[in-house]
């Protein structure tokens, strides 16, 4: 079997095909990394945001549409995307904790290293081994159709780590919804975050803040967890919704607001 790595966007089943479009993004999330290794401190966040917006959905989507396909279609189709899977979980837990890590800390680098270990680690497995298979057994056709699903699936799904979350339907597909919407408003929060001032960072830290909270607090919900192979499972307390925070937040909010309307 030839990787996905070495064959032309024709051999792989066209523009559409759901080959092509992993091996897209396979190619511009090794930039990423490339980039991610060589950013300072100041910029490693700008390039973290720009990583999850790409692996989560894309991530999110091969569970949902490719996975279930390939585990009906493949004799072994159970242990390998379960492999898959499972590194998924870890790409989570990983994120998870860079995200509780403070900027300039000693232990975020080893956290960043094994980060980028694992994605490289994935996107060869998913190269080398699954989507070789995939395509020996389906379609040009069929394989143009999962492309087209698994593109829907990635531009509604979410795009931050969410450990708990089943990686499996019909948990991922529950969470997809509400973590979207949550996710996505944290992405506008924290690109205008990172990009704006001292005082802009101050008044929209506590807003993301309150916006990671509560995702979190939703993928604890039971019915997030539904699907979920025992390996993947991440243990961990659920949190309360942050009232106080998002009240001091919104007053925050508030009077900076006002005191550009006074300038």
């Amino acid at each position: 079997m030839r990787s996905v790595a070495e064959q032309s966007v024709e051999e792989l089943g066209g523009p559409i095909s759901v080959l092509t479009r992993q091996k897209g993004d396979h190619v511009r999330l090794n930039e990423l990394l490339e980039e991610l290794q060589a950013a300072s401190d100041v910029e490693q966040q700008r390039v973290l945001l720009r990583i999850y917006r790409l692996v989560f959905p894309h991530a999110f989507a091969e569970e949902s549409v490719l996975w279930p396909v390939m585990r009906r279609v493949l004799p072994d189709g159970e242990e390998l995307t379960l492999q898959v899977e499972q590194e998924h979980q870890e790409v989570n837990e990983l994120v998870t904790r860079l995200e509780r890590l403070p900027q300039g800390s000693p232990e975020r680098a080893p956290v960043l290293d094994r980060l980028v270990e694992v994605l490289r680690e994935d996107v060869r497995d998913e190269e080398d081994e699954l989507f070789p298979r995939l395509q020996n057994l389906v379609s040009r056709g069929r394989l143009q159709l999962l492309g087209l699903a698994w593109e829907g699936v990635r531009r509604v799904a979410p795009t931050r780590a969410h450990p708990i979350v089943a990686r499996r339907p019909p948990g991922n597909v529950v969470a997809a919804l509400p973590l979207s919407l949550l996710d996505r408003l944290r992405d506008a929060v924290d690109a205008r975050r990172y990009s704006g001032t001292g005082a802009l960072r101050g008044v929209l830290a506590p807003i993301s803040g309150v916006l990671t909270k509560a995702s979190h607090a939703v993928e604890h919900l039971p019915m997030m967890r539904r699907g979920e192979d025992p390996s993947t499972r991440y243990e961990g307390r659920a949190p309360g919704f942050p009232w106080a925070t998002a009240a001091g937040a919104a007053a925050a909010l508030a009077a900076f607001a006002l005191l550009r309307r006074r300038r």
